[in-house]
């Protein structure tokens, strides 16, 4: 045996010497005397936890990713959890406080835009570029009203607003800009809600000049947009009626799988409400002579109800809601 080989003890006692030792007993004889070292130091060293059990992993760094895939998964929740519980959710045209900055900010910046629009088209030759970035914006904003089978009207506003053939009109001074805007106010129209018939029908009995006819057709659109979204809230809401209670508990499970502590104010809530009951248990055993016997811990339902029944009596200044209630905070005061 070479002299750096340490003798290695077995259950008998006898020693193993020879050189024909297998490279298996060796390695199996090893970890049993590292074993026995550390059980040894166990009693003798107050660190030897530390060394001889495996460290523990480092915290998890939530990422800013994280963080903002995380908030944007609480805002589709809340979104969608009002359009399911409140059949009166819709949205509104988004309209300025009188007298604001941003209003005032908002109005100068589109004033000095229409005037651009104004100057370039009374040039002599007209001027077209910011005319045609406005026909373009119209022409993606009519699309996106349009359903995926619409192929037909899809294909005829691509046709009719062909921006690469509305430039090549432009240098040759042949756009025919009072014509475009007729054929944009005839689709709107076509792609209109009800309630938007009059402010269509407004704009074809216009006889404003082409800049203020363009402005007026941005305000309907704007409008559009907002039926819109409106229609789409109205055929989700039988969907998230019917699916609800599923997405709500799949897109909770996301935002626990990215923020582990997301839920920390509703794990409190049940926890306080679980120790409320476990003591009402106690009292009620004392007091019925039971004495001291196995610790009763209560069914999760009561455990529920009791957690529900404190939010009656909830103070909403100086505790937050649990998580899980937060999008009905408003509901609940």
């Amino acid at each position: 045996m070479p002299n750096d080989e340490h003798p290695v003890s077995t259950s008998s006692g006898e020693d193993q010497g020879s050189d024909g030792e297998s490279l298996s007993d060796r390695c199996d004889s090893m970890t049993s005397t590292s074993e026995m070292d550390c059980s040894r130091e166990s009693f003798t060293s107050t660190s030897s936890s530390k060394h001889c059990s495996p460290s523990s992993s480092p915290p998890k760094t939530l990422t800013l990713d994280k963080v903002m895939d995380s908030a944007r998964d609480l805002s589709n929740l809340s979104i969608a959890h009002e359009i399911t519980v409140n059949p009166d959710f819709r949205v509104e045209p988004s309209s300025l406080p009188e007298g604001s900055l941003w209003k005032a900010v908002k109005n100068a910046m589109h004033k000095a835009f229409w005037n651009i629009l104004e100057s370039e088209l009374n040039d002599d030759p007209p001027v077209y570029g910011q005319a045609i970035r406005l026909l373009e914006e119209i022409r993606e904003i009519l699309l996106s009203f349009l359903n995926p089978g619409a192929n037909r009207m899809r294909t005829q506003i691509m046709e009719v607003l062909d921006i690469e053939l509305i430039r090549q009109q432009a240098d040759n001074d042949a756009v025919d800009i009072q014509g475009l805007a007729s054929y944009i106010i005839n689709t709107m129209g076509k792609l209109c809600t009800p309630a938007r018939d009059e402010d269509v029908k407004k704009l074809r009995e216009s006889t404003d000049n082409i800049v203020t006819l363009f402005r007026e057709i941005f305000r309907v659109l704007d409008l559009m947009k907002v039926d819109m979204i409106n229609a789409t809230i109205l055929s989700l809401r039988a969907v998230l009626c019917r699916e609800g209670i599923e997405y709500e508990r799949a897109s909770f499970q996301r935002i626990l799988d990215k923020t582990p502590n997301a839920l920390s104010h509703s794990s409190a809530w049940l926890k306080s409400a679980m120790e409320e009951m476990m003591s009402a248990i106690v009292c009620s055993q004392e007091t019925g002579g039971q004495g001291k016997g196995e610790r009763t811990v209560p069914n999760p339902i009561p455990i529920l109800n009791t957690a529900f029944l404190g939010i009656i009596t909830w103070d909403f200044d100086k505790k937050p809601l649990p998580e899980t209630l937060m999008n009905d905070e408003v509901r609940l005061r």
